[in-house]
């Protein structure tokens, strides 16, 4: 959403008759771009930014990662879903406190939860679980299939 004539990207693809997804962390308003589903995925607080970054830029990562306010624009203007990345059972209730806090019933298929996880293994470790979740919600499970088939590679 912050990429430079975005809008203007989107107004040529809807022109040419492209299906449009926009993939976002819900930080930044849609301001009316051409949407066919907004695949919304916001950052839980499992989402620390790399050490090695500077420590404002942490800071800001923590301050401006959940905007209630934004989610909300984007869940009331658009067709979306939203895609949690869960590393532990404790990203639930802040799940849930979130979706708490969208006015209007978030249908629970609207809900996807995706394993944390750079390597197979770990995602392995987690999802028998997280499947569980999902079944017991009636949340939309979504694999990291990209990293079970290629690794966690640049460009996959």
């Amino acid at each position: 959403m912050i990429a430079k004539e975005i809008h203007k990207l989107a107004q040529k693809l809807r022109k040419a008759g492209k299906h449009i997804t926009i993939e976002t962390a819900g930080t930044v308003s849609p301001d009316d771009i051409d949407c066919d589903l907004a695949s919304i995925s916001p950052k839980l607080s499992n989402s620390k930014p790399d050490e090695r970054l500077s420590k404002e830029w942490q800071e800001k990562h923590e301050k401006f990662r959940i905007q209630p306010e934004v989610l909300q624009e984007w869940v009331d203007d658009y067709p979306y879903q939203l895609k949690f990345v869960v590393q532990s059972s404790d990203d639930l209730i802040e799940i849930q406190d979130l979706l708490s806090k969208i006015s209007g019933s978030i249908s629970p298929e609207k809900v996807l939860l995706m394993p944390e996880g750079i390597d197979a293994a770990t995602i392995r470790g987690r999802d028998e679980s997280l499947i569980e979740v999902c079944k017991r919600y009636g949340y939309r499970y979504c694999n990291r299939l990209h990293i079970e088939i290629f690794g966690n590679k640049r460009g996959t």
